[in-house]
């Protein structure tokens, strides 16, 4: 356990960041999974609806350091790739 004043503020920090970090993610990857879904059921209207706000939430989640800048790219690409074969 932490025994100095500065490392139990850090361990308080991390696991604040920690907590909002996996919000974060979370959401990314529920926004990209429902635009798969709806590609699956092929459903054009609703895929990019959901594209729409899973664009949205790649982006924050790369400004933020969740993911790299290129998987964002890959990922918004990929699945722009799939809403155009519908």
């Amino acid at each position: 356990m932490a025994n100095s004043p500065q490392a139990r503020k850090r361990a308080r920090q991390a696991e604040q960041h920690r907590t909002r970090n996996v919000a974060q993610r979370s959401y990314m990857r529920t926004t990209v999974k429902n635009v798969l879904k709806a590609v699956e059921a092929g459903d054009k209207a609703h895929a990019e609806k959901a594209f729409e706000l899973a664009v949205p939430a790649l982006d924050k989640a790369s400004r933020k350091g969740l993911i790299h800048a290129n998987k964002a790219a890959r990922i918004k690409s990929r699945l722009v790739r799939q809403l155009k074969a519908l």
